[in-house]
């Protein structure tokens, strides 16, 4: 039986994404507070555009489609999907590409006839059940990605200097409109970003719950506007399934005026640092290992190592 996923799901999704990581090892945990923020997400119609997939009364896969708000030469459908390790090979995992397909091609045709469409599909690299499904279903690999990690028990990172223009400051909430603005600015060329809008923000950005405000910088010029930014967060499921305490940098980006004077190089030495103080155990990050603004060698040349590696498959939607 397949119907969409509601609150009353949320026990059996937290049960069910647990029983994928102990399986998969992507890194990413969940407990029940982090998948009622996924599903009550207001740009996720739940009715719509989630279903699970139930035998026996137990939940034992789901999927998600999430529709674009902003739209450039593609119409990239971004989806979250997993079966249960017991009920992989049976033919689920088809079940639910082609029930993401039927969704994605009934919102193109409503919004965006004319763009071309594509689906997307994504986890960790060593996940050969995952690559399997997708070459099967008509999907290739368009993107990779770095998991990395920065060991804070090891030496501290040098500071580095600011031009006389720029200063360094503790994120306050007071810029946080500006931070948002720079950030839609500083990613705005990259690979399937879209804006931030205000919900957007309060929901996935300093509004979260993992946002850790005592971790996060901003680098204001001299007419005190955000020139770069970093915002970390920490999620609590991650430590109780680790042991271990994780300052992720969840958004770090430097406006176009402003790129080449160290600045970005600044945020993470004073974050690593704040992090350390604190207790942190590590510092982690997902790198586009195919970005354009030289993210990734800045993240080696300061000491993060890569932990995992990420794939994004793409396929028509037809």
């Amino acid at each position: 039986m397949m119907q969409p996923l509601g609150t009353a799901h949320i026990p059996a999704l937290t049960g069910l994404r647990k029983r994928v990581e102990h399986a998969d090892g992507t890194g990413v945990h969940a407990d029940e507070t982090d998948v009622h923020e996924e599903l009550t997400d207001p740009k996720l119609d739940r009715e719509l555009n989630t279903t699970g997939v139930w035998r026996d009364g137990r939940l034992v896969a789901y999927a998600m489609v999430y529709t674009p708000d902003c739209v450039r030469d593609v119409v990239r459908f971004e989806t979250g999907a997993a079966v249960d390790p017991g009920w992989r090979r049976q033919g689920l995992g088809a079940e639910l590409v082609r029930w993401m397909r039927t969704r994605a091609r009934a919102i193109h045709a409503e919004r965006h006839d004319d763009t071309p469409g594509e689906l997307l599909l994504s986890g960790v690299a060593t996940n050969s059940g995952l690559a399997a499904l997708a070459a099967g279903t008509g999907f290739t690999p368009c993107r990779y990605w770095f998991g990395m990690t920065h060991d804070l028990h090891t030496g501290a990172m040098r500071d580095s200097a600011l031009p006389g223009n720029l200063r360094l400051v503790p994120f306050d909430m007071a810029h946080d409109e500006a931070t948002r603005l720079a950030h839609n600015e500083a990613f705005q060329d990259h690979w399937d970003f879209t804006e931030a809008d205000e919900s957007e923000w309060r929901v996935w950005g300093t509004g979260n719950r993992s946002f850790r405000k005592e971790l996060s910088a901003l680098i204001l010029d001299t007419d005190d506007q955000v020139a770069a930014y970093l915002l970390a967060d920490e999620y609590t499921a991650d430590t109780a399934a680790t042991g271990q305490r994780s300052c992720t940098v969840a958004f770090l980006g430097t406006r176009r005026a402003h790129r080449g004077h160290g600045a970005a190089r600044a945020l993470l030495a004073h974050t690593l640092g704040e992090a350390r103080r604190h207790g942190y155990d590590q510092a982690e990050l997902v790198v586009d290992t195919a970005g354009t603004t030289g993210a990734l060698s800045l993240y080696q040349d300061v000491g993060f190592i890569v932990n995992r590696r990420y794939i994004t498959y793409a396929g028509p939607l037809d």
